[in-house]
């Protein structure tokens, strides 16, 4: 039943090459992951001058002089047609306030206009505009953004868009072009400590906000203010009619240490350089929820377990291609859920082109793609053949044990389908008939993908039938599947710790059981490594085999 087992060894020179090839990829992944850690080493810790030694820029503050905020609202984002909002006489750097104000909204604001709101920190009874030592912020108190009545988030804009045509009759109507909303909040953060920089080391992202004057024989900056634009969440946002003449505005201010005032000018950097790679405006919303709503230790945990989590992914993917690489037969692999992973990717990415997804996310989603079709080529033994100006299609024979290693997945499949099938089809039917989408293809690809979401878990039950069946594991690559394992739980303990709807967190840790069930069958089953047709290729030493 299985021929010799006798093949030709691999060469000292191939093996030398795979291994060397593994460190080099290895060990960029660790180099990068070292400057990743030195550039987040450079914002905890910034070293201060020495008096006597360098250049050195001492703080404005130090003097403790007595200042003054005052924050105006102004149609162009200049020092013209200023209007007083709020003054706070005696600013103290250090106190945290919150007021609630209302603004007055000009006609122009009122017409789907732009307003504007000026900060200034200045000396305490001079005017900001006299004071040659005061610093001051723009910002837009109202933003464009698409809207539609009785919406109060973009999630739910993004729903309306999937409208059906046929259904456009008796749905609200929907505006296509962006309207004013207007900015709820606004915090106000200022560098409350006493820093002294040293100018030939000065950090770039603190050179941005700073002013600087010679007072005698030193260089001294003035207060370092910033606007944190983290915290405008779309939720805050209030759509802006025309018969709205005050809108009210919550201010707060908070002193920032020099160790937090770089790291939330990094972050907003970043959120404003995804922008560039093509993130919507409500993806955009939702990191800023990660970042705003939770602890910043939490976050560098994320970080953290984001930085091992991409580690066993690059080791997950490394090791499968080189597993389905070497692959020469099928026995006890399951044909349908190698199928079932090609179709689940390419519904996937449809979706992603649908949606036109940033290419951050259509890039990786697309190279997995293209691996899954290859490995359903391997499965299939389907072959190319160039000959002249066409191709030929070979498709290989499976012998006696690889067709009962299809029987077995065929069976399993069968099963599955009387479970799987008939809830997709109601559930298809049932959001054709409930919900509104803009075309059948869209409510095509959208039935496909909560089917995927839904069941894609039991693509790995047929598996675990052919591994009862043949009464082993050892046809199994068990260092992906445990790559992949830690991975699936890492996900599912942050998904579920992260996201507050219990649906979501109800479906967590399903393929967790299933990993577990493999995990009961390897202790099970125990490996016959004499059997080729198990792992594909020989593993045991030709010698021992004669001496027996």
């Amino acid at each position: 039943m299985f021929p010799s087992c006798y093949s030709k060894p691999t060469s000292s020179k191939d093996l030398f090459k795979r291994t060397n090839l593994t460190k080099i990829l290895l060990g960029v992944l660790v180099v990068y992951m070292s400057h990743t850690c030195w550039v987040i080493y450079g914002f905890v810790y910034t070293k201060p001058c020495e008096r006597g030694k360098g250049d050195c820029i001492s703080s404005y503050l130090a003097e403790r002089p007595r200042l003054q905020l005052s924050i105006f609202s102004s149609l162009r984002p200049d020092h013209s047609e200023l209007n007083l909002i709020i003054k706070i006489d005696d600013f103290d750097i250090h106190s945290k306030f919150e007021r609630v104000v209302n603004v007055s909204l000009p006609l122009a604001t009122r017409n789907n206009g732009t307003l504007h709101t000026l900060v200034y920190v200045h000396k305490f009874g001079v005017s900001p505009l006299q004071d040659n030592r005061q610093v001051h912020h723009v910002a837009q108190l109202s933003t464009y953004m698409m809207s539609r009545e009785n919406l109060s988030s973009a999630k739910e804009v993004l729903k309306v868009r999937q409208l059906s045509q046929k259904h456009a009759a008796t749905a609200p109507r929907v505006v296509d072009r962006p309207i004013s909303h207007w900015r709820s909040r606004l915090t106000l953060n200022m560098m409350s400590e006493d820093f002294t920089f040293n100018r030939g080391t000065l950090p770039s992202d603190v050179r941005r906000y700073m002013r600087v004057f010679q007072d005698e024989n030193r260089m001294v900056y003035l207060p370092l203010l910033h606007i944190d634009e983290l915290s405008v969440r779309v939720k805050d946002m209030m759509e802006i009619n025309g018969s709205t003449t005050k809108l009210p505005l919550t201010i707060s201010y908070e002193g920032l240490s020099l160790r937090q005032f770089r790291l939330w000018i990094h972050m907003q950097d970043v959120m404003f350089s995804l922008k560039r790679f093509g993130f919507t405006e409500v993806n955009i919303d939702e990191i800023k929820g990660v970042l705003v709503d939770h602890n910043l230790y939490l976050l560098a945990l994320t970080t953290l377990v984001t930085a091992f989590h991409f580690i066993f992914e690059f080791l997950a993917f490394k090791n499968d291609i080189s597993f389905w690489r070497k692959k020469k037969n099928m026995v006890g692999m399951s044909r349908k859920t190698v199928l079932w992973r090609c179709f689940s990717t390419i519904v996937i990415l449809l979706k992603m082109l649908e949606e036109r997804s940033s290419l951050l996310g259509l890039i990786p989603v697309g190279i997995g793609t293209t691996i899954e079709v290859w490995k359903v080529k391997k499965v299939s033994k389907i072959q190319l053949q160039w000959r002249t100006s066409r191709s030929i299609v070979h498709v290989g024979k499976f012998d006696e044990s690889e067709r009962k290693t299809i029987q077995h997945d065929t069976q399993a499949m069968k099963c599955l389908s009387y479970l799987v099938y008939p809830l997709s089809i109601s559930g298809a039917i049932f959001s054709l008939v409930y919900l509104r989408y803009k075309n059948y293809y869209s409510w095509l690809i959208n039935s496909l993908v909560s089917g995927i979401y839904a069941f894609g878990f039991l693509s790995m039950a047929p598996q675990l039938f052919i591994n009862f069946k043949l009464k082993s594991v050892g046809h199994l690559q068990w260092n992906v599947l445990m790559y992949k394992a830690v991975n699936t739980f890492v996900n599912d303990v942050f998904a579920c710790v992260f996201s507050t709807h219990p649906s979501h967190q109800l479906g967590c840790f399903r393929d967790e059981i299933l990993f577990l069930l493999y995990l009961y069958q390897k202790r099970l089953y125990s490996t016959n490594k004499t059997r080729c047709r198990e792992y594909g290729s020989c593993h045991h030493n030709h010698r021992k085999l004669k001496a027996q």
